[in-house]
């Protein structure tokens, strides 16, 4: 049987055992175990059907049915990335090419005193109990399939660790390219963030893509956020109209910290953003921002979990989507607010503008509630463009198109301002400004 015709999930089981036969020792370590439970898991579960409530509007048939190659060999420069560059501020740039650390275009302007960053496989070599002490603590991967999957091929990303009452003064900007020039790609990259008491620090994620083949990526975040500590996270997804991509961030919050998420998809065939928050103290707050742009046949879906386990905290939502021609979009957020939670604010908002009969918008806001003493809400709302304020612009001399361009750019700006990595907020701006106006 050639192994086109084995199924991609048969295809990574394989691929895993005869990566673990030639482990030798390294097969019994706590951290292998960790993977293969994890594989034990995704074997079970299998990759989910729309028949699981949580992929109801979302099928995973065509990402599938495709082969990746997860290993893929490849030589890029800078040159290469040029035209996929953010212009960025100074920045620690930590370079990812098909999951794989790329030190030779990667750079750090933080002092060690400051903040340790370096790729999983070198912080697990240095400590390996101080990864373990982190590794999977968070993602669970009993219900989610591709969870199980990055878990069981967790073999690089980057590990960060700022210590107790540090400032980190400069972002880390982590980039992720897929090089899918000669064929197609598929990458697994799995990241541990750990921030210590009163520590302060500003990540982005950005995905990219290079040359026309599919590519998939699986990619898992575990953010630990001590005391009083305050973390802003930006994901920014520009890729290629045949990129695949599913990406869960799990966030652990303790007393008095602060947390700041913006979720950006400009581009990509299929995305999934997973963004689950616990949190685990008293007046914890959380705040959580989406912008979206699916177009063509593009499939956009954000789920979200807000999960209040203590008193007195706080969390803030607003996603916004704008979608055009066959274009589809899902929003599940869910807010649990458990019976220890007394004290709660917990708000949800999701909004969508719908610019074509043949777009879909799906949205499910959830709302679990234990505790009686509580604010919690929750709204949605999908439709056209304002044909009141278009008129009033066309009436002052703006072209339709312009007019239209102005209004969804407004829609957008309370998504935007919110992000307060400078360069990344001008970038996005000017991607923003001409995606509105290119149809």
């Amino acid at each position: 049987m050639s192994i086109e015709t084995i199924d991609l999930k048969t295809r990574l089981i394989t691929d895993f055992h005869a990566r673990e036969s030639v482990m030798n020792g390294e097969a019994s370590s706590e951290f292998h175990q960790k993977k293969r439970a994890a594989l034990a898991q995704f074997d079970r579960l299998g990759f989910p059907t729309i028949r699981n409530e949580e992929w109801k509007y979302t099928s995973v048939k065509d990402l599938i049915s495709a082969s990746y190659n997860f290993n893929a060999d490849t030589t890029v420069g800078l040159s290469d990335l040029e035209d996929l560059r953010i212009p960025e501020q100074d920045a620690n740039i930590i370079y990812f090419v098909n999951g794989h650390y790329a030190a030779g275009l990667s750079k750090m302007v933080s002092p060690e005193t400051e903040i340790t960053i370096s790729s999983l496989p070198e912080a697990y070599k240095k400590n390996p109990s101080l990864v373990n002490s982190y590794f999977n603590e968070l993602a669970k991967e009993e219900v989610d399939a591709f969870t199980a999957l990055n878990t069981a091929f967790a073999q690089d990303g980057i590990f960060i660790h700022v210590p107790d009452n540090q400032t980190v003064t400069h972002p880390i900007v982590l980039r992720f390219v897929s090089d899918a020039r000669e064929q197609n790609v598929g990458s697994q990259p799995r990241n541990i963030i750990a921030v210590g008491r009163n520590a302060h620090v500003k990540i982005a994620e950005a995905f990219r893509t290079l040359g026309s083949a599919r590519s998939f990526t699986n990619v898992v975040t575990e953010i630990y956020v001590g005391v009083e500590a305050g973390v802003e996270y930006y994901k920014v997804q520009n890729e290629s109209e045949n990129a695949y991509h599913i990406g869960t961030t799990q966030v652990r919050m303790l007393d008095r910290s602060q947390f700041y998420a913006g979720t950006v998809t400009l581009n990509g065939r299929f995305t999934r953003n997973n963004l689950n928050i616990i949190l685990d103290g008293e007046r914890c707050e959380a705040h959580m921002y989406g912008l979206y742009f699916p177009d063509g046949t593009q499939h956009v879906d954000n789920h979200t979990v807000a999960d209040h386990r203590k008193p007195n905290s706080e969390s803030n939502e607003l996603y916004k989507g704008i979608l055009r021609d066959r274009s589809k979009g899902v929003f599940n957020g869910k807010i649990f607010v458990r019976p220890d939670a007394q004290k709660t604010n917990a708000f949800q908002s999701c909004k969508n503008i719908v610019l074509s009969p043949e777009a879909t918008m799906n949205t499910k806001p959830q709302l679990e509630i234990f505790a009686d003493d509580v604010k919690c809400s929750h709204g949605t709302t999908t439709g056209q463009i304002d044909e009141e304020a278009l008129f009033y612009m066309r009436s002052r001399g703006i072209s339709r198109p312009e007019a239209m361009a102005l209004l969804m750019y407004a829609f957008c700006a309370d998504v935007v301002s919110q992000i307060k990595i400078d360069s990344i907020r001008e970038y996005l701006e000017g991607v923003i400004a001409q995606k509105l106006t290119s149809k």
